[in-house]
């Protein structure tokens, strides 16, 4: 091993056009820890010459997500320099002008992994992504190296289909730093306002309450309920009730004599046509036709 490095695993991927048709790559994967001192990129040789300025500055084709475990370092994209230090991520995206390296007196421990394809592409198309949040402190409590580790021997082992297994993994890390980023922008009382409000509205799910009854329960405003609501889960208060009131109509459309009706006002809902509409947009088939389909698998009791 080389004398500047205490832990090493570098690969770059082959993918097949099988692999390719799944919408999603992994590209590279390693792991290696730089000593003080040590020049960077450690075996700058073994990397294609696209990925060795790193630390001077480059643009790559693919994406990569780096994870610092240790150390200090710095990291450039677009126009802004970060201070790096363990249980930091950097996320590069395909086209961003970017550089990063450890403090040549600490060093540093990395893992990364680069991907493309279609999948991760489409996020940025959805804003899920984007060029203004490249960096995010996620913290060193260890939940995303052994996803790391599970890809690399994903790499390693190379087992049919290993590029699907590793892409699995490379979501997971995604949204484990997007996760934190969330939880870390929103205070405490956020989870506990919005788990009120979900308690409320699944006690209620047969009800006809509306927003402002759910507020005026937990005691603030509709206006903040759903600015609160929507920050933490995606999605609106509205949203969430018209969810859990589409589930318990599947359960109640499970049975044979329940009719379409019966089940739309036993939900709250005046009208049926509208909550068959609702039910179909939902679920992508009529309420009718689920109760059919449910009672044409469901087991005979023989």
């Amino acid at each position: 091993m080389d004398g500047d490095t205490r832990k090493t695993f570098l690969h770059y991927i082959p993918y097949s056009e099988e692999d390719e048709r799944f919408g999603m790559v992994c590209t590279t994967a390693g792991t290696y820890e730089v000593a003080p001192y040590a020049a960077y990129p450690p075996r700058k040789n073994e990397h294609p010459a696209v990925f060795r300025t790193v630390a001077e500055g480059r643009v790559l084709q693919e994406f990569q997500i780096v994870y610092i475990t240790k150390g200090k370092g710095t990291f450039q994209a677009e126009g802004k320099t970060h201070a790096v230090q363990g249980g930091d991520v950097m996320l590069i995206l395909p086209g961003m002008k970017h550089a990063y390296k450890p403090d040549f007196e600490t060093g540093w421990l990395e893992y990364w992994a680069g991907f493309t394809g279609d999948h991760f592409r489409r996020l940025i198309e959805k804003g899920i992504l984007s060029k203004e949040r490249t960096f995010f402190h996620t913290g060193s409590g260890g939940t995303l190296v052994p996803v790391f580790d599970s890809i690399m021997e994903e790499i390693r082992a190379q087992k049919p289909l290993f590029q699907l297994k590793a892409c699995a993994g490379i979501f997971s890390i995604l949204a484990e730093v997007l996760s934190s980023e969330r939880r870390k922008e929103q205070p405490n009382y956020y989870q506990k306002l919005t788990d009120s409000a979900k308690r409320f509205m699944e006690k209620n799910v047969l009800g006809t309450i509306d927003i402002p009854s759910i507020a005026a329960q937990i005691g603030i405003s509709a206006s903040r309920l759903n600015d609160v609501f929507k920050k933490y889960t995606g999605m609106t208060p509205y949203q969430y009730f018209i969810h859990i009131k589409i589930n318990k109509a599947e359960n109640l459309l499970e049975d044979e004599d329940v009719s379409v009706q019966y089940a739309a006002a036993k939900l709250g809902f005046d009208d049926p046509y509208y909550f068959s509409r609702l039910f179909k947009n939902k679920t992508g088939i009529s309420p009718s036709k689920w109760r059919e389909f449910v009672n044409a698998h469901a087991p005979t009791g023989n």
